[in-house]
């Protein structure tokens, strides 16, 4: 210590500063290590002065760079939801002029198999002509034969009668007679034969020209049924995959629509009977009923998914900060929405509210009953505009996003749940601009 006192001595000598008053002289001795610890302090404070000011000019400039991020990514997500309202209105039209093309479709296969069922009638009444034409020719044939078989008869009767008091002049004159009368039911029975051929033949033909154009028929309904088919496998699988990947039964949710939409009769009614009271079993009516059930799947498809939670739950610029899955060794179960304090907050569906009130961890909390055992989750509200038991459509406002329950910023924790498990809510988010 002694030789740390000396070497300060040598660089900062012993001050003494004096203070005069009127009547009395005092000083002040500043000693080597005093000044060692002035000089310290005054460099400490105008260093962390320095940096003080150094890391306020990088946070102005920072929140400069923040706020222009911020713009663009806003500007960003506008455009994005800008192409995607196109888009959903682009398919929204898709689907309504494939429905007319459908409906139009329709009537022509009703036209054409009414078309076809009188084509196959008359075809059949044309067979049942020919045959008593047939017939006709047949018996009159074996008529002929038979007179032909008397006339000989006859003929031999007459050359081996003997005792006769007829003369020959007489048995000559009857045979005449006999054979002019045999000429003329000959020729009466062959101009008949011929007419009857004649007939028969253009029966024939006429047969062959409706049975060609009732293979034309087949072939057109065959084209169009094809494309029909088509049209409903890539419109239907989908729809079913994308149930199936937010965890529905299919069969099921469509049984609840079905149940929900019991009423029968209309144009999609399947073709049941056929013209004569019978079951409808040939392949067209076959395949006429497989397309409009297919229709029917589509058309409860459309109604499932007006009644699903397929938007968004905000309309506002918002960002993701956190997606559903495992965050921290624990499971978040839903997605994080992160925009400004007060934003508003829509439902995603029709449905009921089932709680509106603090929830521990989820601070103001808002569950809401939808439809095929749906139920969605908004969490973490500043303000809550909706009662338990209120009814709610797709897009009314239920809240104000804020900062309440275990939050570290201001979001919107949005959760879906099937049947009391939680589902990835981008499952129906990503799957909304191929439904609307």
């Amino acid at each position: 210590m002694m030789r740390l006192h000396a070497a300060l001595e040598r660089y900062l000598p012993e001050q003494r500063m004096f203070l005069r008053s009127d009547d009395e002289t005092r000083f002040i001795r500043l000693r080597s290590e005093t000044q060692l610890a002035i000089f310290v302090g005054s460099s400490l404070t105008v260093a962390w002065t320095i940096i003080a000011t150094a890391v306020l000019l990088m946070d102005n400039i920072g929140a400069g760079s923040l706020r222009d991020q911020a713009q663009r990514e806003q500007a960003h997500y506008e455009e994005r939801l800008n192409t995607l309202a196109e888009e959903r209105d682009q398919r929204a039209l898709e689907a309504e002029r494939a429905q007319k093309r459908f409906s139009l479709a329709l009537t022509e296969v009703s036209k054409m198999q009414s078309e076809l069922l009188a084509s196959e009638d008359r075809r059949r009444e044309l067979e049942t002509g020919i045959e008593v034409i047939q017939s006709t020719l047949r018996r009159t044939m074996s008529e002929r034969d038979d007179a032909l078989a008397k006339a000989g008869d006859l003929e031999l009767a007459l050359a081996s009668k003997s005792g006769s008091d007829r003369t020959g002049e007489g048995r000559v004159e009857d045979m005449r007679q006999t054979v002019t009368f045999l000429s003329e039911a000959l020729n009466l029975t062959a101009t008949e034969r011929d007419a009857i051929a004649a007939e028969a033949a253009q029966a024939y033909e006429l047969a062959s020209a409706l049975d060609y154009d009732r293979q034309l028929q087949q072939d057109r309904n065959d084209r169009i049924f094809g494309q029909l088919e088509d049209a409903m496998a890539i419109t239907v699988e989908p729809l079913d995959k994308m149930f199936r990947a937010a965890g529905h039964d299919t069969d099921d949710l469509l049984e609840q629509v079905r149940r929900g939409y019991s009423g029968q009769g209309g144009p999609l009614t399947p073709i049941a009977l056929s013209t004569r009271g019978e079951d409808a079993t040939d392949p067209d009516s076959l395949r006429a009923n497989e397309i409009l059930r297919d229709l029917d799947r589509l058309n409860m498809y459309r109604m499932a998914a007006e009644k699903a939670p397929f938007a968004l739950p905000l309309k506002s610029a918002f960002r993701y900060t956190s997606g559903y899955g495992q965050r921290w060794g624990r499971m978040h179960e839903g997605t994080d929405f992160a925009a400004a304090h007060g934003t508003p907050i829509y439902s995603t569906a029709d449905g009921v509210v089932i709680h509106a009130d603090w929830s521990s961890g989820y601070g103001r909390l808002v569950k809401i009953q939808h439809d095929f055992g749906i139920e969605t989750r908004y969490a973490h509200m500043s303000k809550i505009r909706v009662k338990v038991g209120q009814r709610v459509s797709r897009g009314e406002r239920i809240g104000d996003m804020g900062n309440s329950g275990r939050s570290t910023g201001t979001h919107l924790h949005y959760e879906v749940r099937v049947g009391g498990k939680s589902v990835n809510p981008m499952t129906y988010i990503k799957a909304a601009r191929d439904v609307f």
